[in-house]
């Protein structure tokens, strides 16, 4: 295994789509929700605990080889929005491009042809980490960072924030990454012996009605 290909995976250059999508930021800037560092942290430290944490989980679960329909429709049923649905699928088709160019695979290529509009995007982290030889911890960490880095950098973007304030948010954020990562490679552990329905359901309502608003918008800067 070489942890090099984690670098790779997590880094911000991958073209997987990631840079188009806010996390619901854009949403929270103009409902007055963020409107600086730290009503941010206050946002990306429950989007990590909620989003982040299925994510994490569902990911750590498709690495360990959990088969990718059940958590495609396991991650299906912990979005209730109809637009973020749409936009985890649209992140899942690209980065799911980038990973096969990557890490060639005939288990990417199965799931490619089986979902041509795109599996929930950490289904499909899972298994590039897979494909690349990493472990469930790997891309639970990946999918858990990418929960709260999107929507930092948005904010920049957004608010026009100091660059280092958002990096600040993410070093204080991080000692939970931890920690939610802990909780996601457990949960995706006893999925193997108890079935997708042990996976969290954290729940966001926030998040999911400022998707659907979102969505209704003829202008914006992020697609979600």
């Amino acid at each position: 295994m070489s942890r090099a290909a984690l670098l790779v995976l997590a880094d911000g250059r991958f073209p997987a789509g990631g840079h188009a999508h806010s996390g619901g930021a854009e949403a929270a800037v103009k409902a007055g929700r963020i409107t600086g560092a730290a009503s941010l942290e206050e946002f990306c430290r429950g989007r990590l605990h909620t989003a982040g944490l299925v994510a994490a989980s569902v990911a750590a679960a498709a690495v360990l080889g959990v088969e990718p329909g059940e958590l495609d429709a396991a991650a299906d049923a912990r979005t209730p929005s109809p637009a973020l649905r749409v936009a985890a699928r649209k992140l899942g088709r690209q980065l799911m491009r980038a990973a096969r160019a990557t890490w060639p695979s005939d288990e990417l290529d199965a799931v490619a042809r089986r979902f041509p509009k795109g599996a929930h995007q950490p289904v499909v982290l899972g298994l590039a980490a897979r494909a690349a030889g990493l472990e469930a911890v790997d891309a639970a960490y990946c999918a858990a960072y990418e929960s709260v880095s999107g929507a930092a950098s948005a904010t920049v973007r957004l608010l026009s924030l100091d660059p280092f304030d958002a990096a600040g948010v993410l070093g204080r954020v991080a000692p939970e990454l931890d920690v939610v990562v802990g909780r996601a490679v457990e949960a995706a552990r006893g999925v193997v012996e108890g079935g997708v329905d042990v996976l969290p359901a954290a729940s966001a309502p926030l998040l999911e009605i400022g998707g659907e608003v979102h969505g209704g918008w003829g202008v914006r800067l992020f697609a979600s």
